[in-house]
């Protein structure tokens, strides 16, 4: 068992394997299943996930009409010209706003950790598994990975924006997206949690603002720029980049944030950007019509 990224390292460094092996093997003796048990339901929220880019790639609206079309248009440009950014940092960042559009259209996700913050995940996993040439156990594992860092934070501090804002939320998806990618493109245990750290310090004091209250605006957006920040921490860390105050230090820093926050920050849909004149424009016309 492990409460901390540092004793997750070190379980990893120990055993001479790797952090998804160690989540496996933890879950197997928690939930008392056999390892192909486990790995398939793990599969299976791979499958979800995939399902969800593909729909929102296909093109999806939600019923307030805020969000959706997004995913498709950067599909397009992408097709039509070379991201500055680069293919594989607008991929992900594309996939990302598709599974939180179809989130948003009410469709089945998968949340990781929250529905809110389901697109950072997947649209990382989806757009560097073709360079990283991944084979389909490595995308399990790369799940595993982000799991069990995400883990660690909703035991020492929180995953919900309601709870201590979007650091919370997009904030632990990104960097959990940012320790799964080190593994995957052969990192070390110790590099995916400097990764993770990187990512979510960056978040620190992000506030939860749902434009009316509801997960669309700003938070699609914000998951695509969770996806990408993911995959530069990564890079960051595999280049031997390492984050000055410790992994577990951030987690703990992001706790006592969030807990200083007043709560019209903490997605009650009262203060940032749900509190502009764009914001509570938008929110009188979504109430005051039939959804």
């Amino acid at each position: 068992m492990f409460r901390t990224v540092a004793e997750l390292v070190e379980l990893a460094d120990n055993e001479q394997i790797s952090i998804s092996e160690v989540m496996i093997r933890q879950e197997i003796d928690i939930k008392e299943k056999t390892r192909e048990e486990v790995l398939e339901e793990m599969e299976n929220n791979l499958q979800i996930m995939e399902k969800a880019i593909e729909d929102g790639l296909k093109g999806v609206r939600s019923t307030t009409g805020l969000t959706g079309g997004d995913a498709v248009l950067i599909q397009k440009y992408m097709k039509k010209k070379t991201p500055l950014s680069g293919p594989v940092m607008m991929d992900a960042v594309s996939k990302a706003m598709g599974t939180n559009e179809v989130n948003a259209a009410m469709g089945i996700i998968c949340a990781t950790p929250t529905a809110g913050s389901a697109g950072c995940v997947p649209g990382a996993l989806f757009a560097v598994k073709d360079q990283l040439n991944a084979t389909r156990e490595e995308m399990i594992r790369f799940l595993f990975t982000a799991g069990a860092f995400g883990m660690v934070v909703a035991n020492n501090a929180f995953i919900s924006g309601a709870a201590g804002g979007c650091q919370a939320e997009v904030g632990s998806a990104g960097a959990m997206a940012s320790a799964a990618i080190v593994e995957m493109a052969g990192g070390t245990p110790q590099q995916s949690a400097e990764a993770f750290a990187m990512t979510l310090k960056n978040m620190l004091g992000l506030v939860c603002d749902p434009v009316a209250g509801l997960v669309e605006v700003p938070c699609v957006k914000r998951n695509a720029l969770g996806s990408s920040q993911a995959i530069v921490s990564a890079d960051m860390a595999l280049a031997g980049v390492v984050s000055r105050i410790p992994c577990d230090e951030v987690i703990g820093a992001m706790y006592r944030i969030g807990r200083q926050m007043p709560s019209s920050l903490r997605e009650t849909g009262e203060g940032g950007l749900a509190d502009t004149p764009t914001g509570r424009l938008l929110k009188e016309k979504i109430f005051g019509m039939s959804i």
